[in-house]
């Protein structure tokens, strides 16, 4: 029985260490894999068609603020309301989610640091797109500091 306690417990922590592996929040599978570094090539049409059906969609709008709520209210309970000790992870996940529901057509990444600072990379469609992102980013609690090295692009057609 020990034996197999043991196995047990330790299939989950290496499930866990495993789901867990990777802290950069993505908006899509083709987002680059580093924000600092400035993208290559821009999106294919049916890629940014894709994203652009899903991210407009009202289902998936109100999936995302509610995710974000969620993550504010759960901040809220642990940390007394104060943006003290978040995650980079929770915070480049909720600036992921803002970004997403915000900039439908983006290709976006998002990394956070420990200081509030938050590096986003990738591309989007048009420059009122690129200007939003540093006041959306800085809606979430514990933002500080928005660099963005995302470009503003065509996609291809």
């Amino acid at each position: 029985m020990k034996k197999l306690t043991s196995f047990v417990i330790s299939s989950l922590l290496l499930f866990g260490a495993v789901a867990c592996g990777n802290n950069t929040a993505k908006t899509s599978d083709s987002a680059p894999d580093n924000p600092s570094v400035a993208p290559s090539e821009t999106p294919s049409a049916q890629a940014t068609q894709a994203a652009e059906k899903d991210a407009e969609s009202q289902t998936r709008r109100n999936q995302l603020n509610a995710d974000i709520r969620a993550h504010e209210q759960r901040n809220n309970g642990l940390n007394s309301g104060s943006a003290k000790n978040r995650s980079e992870a929770a915070m480049a996940s909720e600036v992921r989610s803002k970004l997403e529901a915000n900039i439908p057509k983006g290709h976006l990444t998002v990394k956070a640091a420990k200081d509030g600072t938050v590096t986003v990379g990738g591309t989007v469609t048009n420059q009122d797109q690129l200007a939003k992102i540093p006041t959306l980013a800085k809606e979430i609690k514990g933002v500080t500091n928005v660099v963005v090295n995302a470009k503003a692009t065509k996609a291809k057609g």
